[in-house]
């Protein structure tokens, strides 16, 4: 089920930037932060807007499965926050690709994603970025919700995962 109260706002350059970088790392997940605001940063309402203004473009530095997994270090997360504070903006989620799967999280997504981030995935098929998603874990780490997305003035809506 989406939440309807959950959108992530997302500039058509950006998206198209997301789908480049997923190409270029077919076959593999590629993997980047997303740099933006939060209406509501630092609370705990479930339902707010975020609005994705730049990117952080990272290595999947995974090596024993970077076809179906992708990994940050530590190292990775700190440059992407110090990114977004030299630019006046947070860090409000990540990014990655699905190589020739559905742009759905999965289990191993939940087990390690963060709550109140955002997680946009996008799949690819054959070399050619398909849809893209976003999705927000629950506190509770049960499950993902779909958040909707605004493209520009396109909206996609996702369900629960």
């Amino acid at each position: 089920m989406v939440n309807e109260m959950a959108i992530l706002r997302i500039s058509e350059s950006l998206t198209e930037k997301i789908r480049r970088h997923s190409r270029e790392s077919y076959p593999y997940e590629c993997c980047g932060a997303l740099l933006g605001r939060d209406e509501a940063y630092g609370t705990i309402l479930p339902g707010t807007t975020r609005e994705v203004v730049d990117l952080f473009p990272l290595i999947n530095r995974r090596d024993d499965s970077p076809r179906n997994r992708y990994s940050v270090t530590a190292e990775d997360v700190r440059h992407a926050e110090q990114a977004a504070q030299s630019r006046g903006l947070d860090l409000i989620g990540w990014y990655h690709s699905h190589p020739d799967h559905p742009a759905r999280p999965s289990e191993f997504d939940r087990q390690h994603a963060w709550p109140w981030y955002s997680y946009v995935i996008v799949s690819v098929q054959r070399g050619t970025p398909q849809s893209m998603t976003s999705w927000r874990l629950q506190d509770d780490r049960a499950a993902f919700y779909g958040e909707t997305v605004e493209i520009l003035n396109q909206v996609v809506e996702m369900d629960r995962v």
